[in-house]
């Protein structure tokens, strides 16, 4: 096998049937669906799809979690990772494959990301730092977007019409080496109790929603794989589908898992003495973002 697609959802039923639609290869593939308890019609829509497996999780497991389970399921020679809110423009999911054929120290590929508008999404990052988040929080980035140092984290700055080497994509549509996943997974004795006990895993389990994704591409650079943005692929994406519909709670688990994060791959050894100055950043811009999207929706509402 080819290709394994690995599709996460929670009440997606207004994406998923477009997204598998969508779904084209030239060789051999199999899709994977794995759907974390949803309560609209996703299930139902999916039951139309004769050609991909389907896991039913009887609760929210989170998407790092569900991601590892399509992740052993899965027995392409490479595997992508694509949310349910995107549509692969036909061709795409080749250029990513002959990128990956053609590069051996490649580990991860990722396309173009498009707007339903047909603008291109703002989607690759450098790894964010104790830094490059205090730029970020303090609203440096918002005085100078383009600026590669206040701006560096979200890289407003990047020419998304030249295929480049790359720090961290979003991971709404990345396409692995499965020798580079299988080499990721941790021992167990390196592991810390999580919502799946101790069963070594590729995506941290510790980041259930956010930053599992700039975990894994931190990750990957530390051994040595490199992960390029090719242009020419490119796949349309409906932005925040699914978490809008629980969005001040994700606003909150975002700015978590960021914290978690920095935590985590902080080899300074004076993380906590960072963490002085950024912690209230962290709960400051969390509550202030919360605020500000109850405004708004209480004023479309009206």
């Amino acid at each position: 096998m080819k290709l394994s697609v690995v599709v996460v959802t929670w009440n997606s039923a207004a994406d998923i049937d477009a997204c598998i639609d969508s779904i084209n290869f030239g060789s051999e593939f199999e899709v994977i669906v794995v759907d974390n308890a949803s309560s609209d019609a996703t299930v139902e829509n999916l039951g139309r799809h004769h050609h991909l497996s389907l896991v039913e999780n009887p609760r929210n497991f989170g998407y790092a979690r569900a991601n590892n389970q399509g992740i052993k399921v899965a027995t392409g020679e490479y595997v992508l990772l694509l949310n349910p809110d995107t549509r692969v423009q036909l061709g795409a999911l080749g250029v990513l494959a002959r990128y990956l054929d053609e590069h051996p120290l490649v580990g991860a590929v990722a396309p173009r990301l498009i707007n339903p508008d047909g603008t291109t999404q703002f989607s690759i990052r450098s790894l964010p730092t104790a830094a490059s988040l205090f730029w970020e929080l303090a609203g440096f980035v918002h005085l100078f977007p383009k600026s590669r140092v206040f701006g560096r984290w979200k890289m407003k700055h990047f020419d998304y019409d030249r295929t480049a080497e790359v720090e961290q994509p979003m991971a709404s549509c990345l396409m692995l080496r499965r020798t580079v996943l299988d080499s990721l997974v941790p021992s167990p004795s390196s592991l810390v109790p999580s919502p799946s006990s101790l069963v070594p895993c590729v995506m941290d389990e510790r980041f259930p929603m956010y930053f599992n994704d700039v975990d894994l591409s931190r990750r990957m650079a530390d051994a040595g794989w490199k992960t390029v943005y090719v242009a020419d692929a490119r796949v349309v994406h409906r932005h925040g589908a699914s978490t809008r519909q629980v969005r001040a709670k994700m606003i909150r688990e975002s700015h978590r898992s960021a914290f978690r994060y920095l935590r985590k791959h902080d080899r300074s050894g004076l993380f906590w003495l960072r963490a002085i100055v950024l912690l209230p950043l962290f709960e400051v811009t969390s509550l202030l973002r919360i605020i500000a999207y109850r405004l708004r929706w209480h004023s479309s509402a009206a």
